[in-house]
This record gives structure tokens, sequence and C-alpha cells, in this order.
């Protein structure tokens, strides 16, 4: 009787209220509880944001000690450039002064080669020039008989005159102060005595003793000459 009643007031209950209702709202309250919180994030994560923004901070020091390291090296490039342009301009300077003296050297040793040689043969031009200076004017002439010395003059005269165009082809010239009154200069001529010509210029020379001679411009033997000197 007793479960009978009991079935009886339960399944009035059940009529006017549904069936495990008071247990349904705290079963959902419990799961909803149990869920994790929805959060939501923007697409770059938090951290690395944080690690950008500490990335952001530190990359100006490192920029400009970059920057100063590759100044200093393009400024010891410059350097380097500047140093080694100095260098090559006088290796190159160096260089064209070493051909101009080698140059003037090889030149001078062809134009003074045959120095020695002419110093001996202008002796031998000395004494063709007194032979042909020996004989007087008018025994060269053709009324005075004189048919042999004549010729041999001429023959002499001839030697002399070819020799010195000879000379001359290799540098050697001969030259008489005397002929043109040229003033006296220590350089290319030796005075050997002085005397008063009233006709002629002080300091001109106005005879010659020996004539000199000239090796490519350079005096290989000063004219011996005698100078005028009126004061």
């Amino acid at each position: 009787m007793l479960q009978r009643t009991i079935l009886r007031a339960s399944r009035q209950a059940s009529r006017r209220t549904p069936a495990f209702a008071p247990l349904r709202q705290p079963l959902v309250s419990a799961r909803v509880a149990s869920l994790p919180a929805t959060r939501w994030y923007s697409d770059t994560p938090a951290a690395k944001e944080s690690e950008a923004a500490e990335k952001k901070e530190d990359a100006p020091p490192a920029a400009n000690d970059e920057a100063s390291k590759l100044k200093a090296d393009i400024e010891k490039k410059d350097k380097e450039i500047v140093e080694l342009k100095d260098k090559y301009l006088r290796s190159v300077a160096d260089f064209r002064n070493l051909q101009e003296r080698t140059k003037r050297e090889i030149q001078g040793a062809k134009d003074f080669a045959i120095q020695r040689f002419a110093r001996d043969l202008v002796e031998s031009v000395d004494n063709l020039d007194r032979a042909l200076h020996t004989v007087a004017p008018e025994k060269l002439n053709a009324d005075s008989g004189n048919a042999d010395l004549i010729a041999l003059h001429d023959g002499i005269k001839m030697t002399d005159s070819i020799l010195i165009s000879t000379l001359k082809k290799h540098g050697l010239e001969r030259f008489d102060p005397s002929e043109g009154g040229e003033k006296f200069d220590p350089n290319v001529h030796e005075a050997v005595f002085q005397a008063p010509q009233p006709d002629k210029e002080d300091g001109s020379c106005f005879h010659t003793q020996q004539k000199g001679f000239r090796l490519n411009g350079r005096v290989l033997r000063p004219a011996k000459v005698g100078v005028v000197k009126n004061a």
C-alpha cells in the first residue's frame, strides 16, 4: 500500500513538472563553468610582437655601429688609394726620368765616342793648315814659274777641305774667332796675349794663333787668340 501511494504521488508530480527538470539547469551551468573562456587573439602572437618591438629598439644602435664601421673602412680604403696613386705617379715620374737620363747618356756616348780620336786627329789638321800658310801668296801666281809648288799647294788645300768636310759630318768643326772679330769668351777662347788695335773693338779677338774645334757643340779645344786691349 505504501509503495502504491508513493508511486501515485510521483506520477502526479511528473504530470505537473517534467521529470528531472530541476537537475537540467545545474548540469548546464556546470558544463558552461567547466568550459574554458573564449579569447580573441591578433594574427601576431603577443610574444612575437614584443620580440619585434625589442628588435626595433635594438636595431638603431646596431645599424649605427655597422655604418660607423663601413665609414671607417671606406676612409681607410680612400687613404690607401691616395697613397697608392701617389706611389704610382712617383714611380712613373722616376721611370720617365730614368728613360730621359738613359737617352741622354746614350746620345752623349754616341756623340762623344770619337772624342779621344778627334782630339788626336786635330793635330794632323793643324799641320795641314800650317803647311798651307807657309807658302807666300806671291809664289802661288801662275807667272811665278813654280808650277810644282802650286800643284802641291792645291793638293794640300784640297786634302784639307775634304778632311774638314768629313770631320764636320761626324760633328767635329773647326772655328777661327779672328775671322769675324768675335768677342773674347773664356769658355771658347784662350787668350795668349793682349795688344792695342785702334781700328778694332776693345775685348775682341784680332789674331788666331791656333784654331779651335767643337765636337757636337762642345768645345773640344779652345782657340788660342790675341785680344784687343786699347785702354
